[in-house]
């Protein structure tokens, strides 16, 4: 396996996977462009050292083969404009086949080639040899750079790599970041670590919880899952979320963490709504004596105080989860306070991480994203790897 920063790419054709799953309004505009930013500082690299490009991505859920809605070609304009519009992009129709061997065999240095949506193919999501080895021969270097989708053993992602030497397969800048921080969090964190956890459900955390449980020595947990945990230690919730049939493994969590001296901080106050509305009536109470009727849809005052404090006081800090409701203005301002305090502490020298599609989308909110250390691109991803999975679009690149 080659480092992607020391390679030289001069008169090699570069095959690399990224993540182009881009969401598309109406008029085949695209209203986020991220995952598209994040991996230009890899084509840019790979075309200055004088290499040619050839990008394979998906785009959506196509059911049954090739549709306009999930063309990559609404792409091409603005990767062009990305990539500073005197670079030559080139799209081909096809993933496979003439026309994208015919393309691929006449680029020339400093030139980029995008291919049609990988899954038009039923092949790909599959992992199907034979169309990973046609997709091989179109480059000569292998750079997987997708880890949103490092987590899925497809064709493009995982299969394809057999096919390149170990010299001639590596991951590009995207992909090494993202390795690098969860590795850096995962296996070599500086104490105090905190993870701070939230989202909706319990059933969705298990996995992650119980693989910090080894290595962080605090957990915050906040968000709908936290209604789980203080009704299962015999607190009223009210009409707040709550999984019923998780609560044993909230006890069961709980008692792990006692064990194993690790805290986990629940939030001691709520603010609670009489509906799931931007226009309810809302309070502060207690947590664990929430009205009937009422609803827990934010942490309270007491909450951010103590949450603060702990994260303060870290050297690393994963999060992954809102603390509310923060779509609604009423219900964001626990996940705004923790946003905030979270860059407050790495700006102190505290190396924090964050993952997972709602984290993201409010660190973006608050514009703080350049205000922590690492924001993750792979949601389904960074939270299988924090699980402890082993992810097939890593393996592939670093077996030999």
């Amino acid at each position: 396996m080659s480092t992607f920063s020391s390679f030289n790419f001069s008169g090699h054709k570069a095959l690399v996977r990224v993540d182009f799953n881009v969401p598309l309004d109406d008029q085949f505009k695209i209203t986020d462009d991220t995952r598209m930013t994040a991996t230009i500082p890899t084509i840019k690299k790979i075309l200055a050292d004088g290499g040619s490009v050839i990008l394979m991505s998906h785009l959506g859920r196509p059911k049954d083969g090739p549709t306009d809605k999930y063309s990559l070609k609404h792409l091409v304009p603005h990767l062009h404009e990305l990539l500073g519009g005197d670079t030559k992009v080139f799209f081909a129709g096809d993933c496979v086949g003439e026309q994208a061997g015919m393309t691929a065999s006449m680029l020339r240095h400093g030139e980029v080639l995008l291919l049609e949506n990988l899954r038009f193919y039923k092949e790909e999501e599959k992992g199907d040899e034979a169309f990973a080895k046609k997709l091989s021969t179109l480059g000569d270097i292998y750079v997987n750079d997708a880890f949103g989708t490092a987590h899925r053993a497809h064709a493009s992602t995982a299969v394809i790599a057999q096919y390149f030497p170990g010299d001639k397969k590596m991951f590009g800048l995207v992909m090494e970041g993202e390795v690098e921080s969860a590795e850096k969090v995962l296996h070599s964190a500086e104490k105090p670590f905190t993870a701070i956890i939230g989202g909706a459900k319990v059933s969705d955390k298990i996995l992650i919880i119980e693989n910090l449980l080894e290595r962080a020595t605090d957990i915050i947990i906040g968000g709908g899952m936290s209604y789980t945990f203080l009704k299962a230690r015999g607190g009223k919730i009210g009409n707040s979320l709550c999984e019923d049939d998780r609560l044993q493994t909230a006890l069961d969590i709980l008692e792990k963490a006692k064990q194993k001296n690790v805290s986990i901080h629940l939030p001691e106050d709520s603010v609670v709504a009489d509906k799931f509305a931007t226009d309810a009536n809302t309070k502060v109470s207690v947590s664990d004596a929430i009205p009937d009727g009422w609803m827990g849809l934010d942490i309270g005052p007491k909450a951010i105080g103590i949450f603060s404090e702990v994260i303060r006081k870290s050297k690393t800090i994963l999060w992954n989860g809102p603390m509310g409701v923060f779509e609604m203005e009423k219900f964001q301002n626990g996940t705004k306070s923790v946003a905030m305090v979270v860059a407050e502490a790495t700006q102190n020298g505290a190396f924090s991480l964050v993952g997972g599609g709602d984290s993201v989308a409010a660190v973006n909110q608050f514009q703080l994203a350049d205000k922590v250390s690492y924001v993750s691109t792979g949601g389904g991803a960074m939270l299988e790897y924090f699980e402890g999975k082993e992810l097939p679009g890593i393996k592939a690149i670093k077996q030999l």
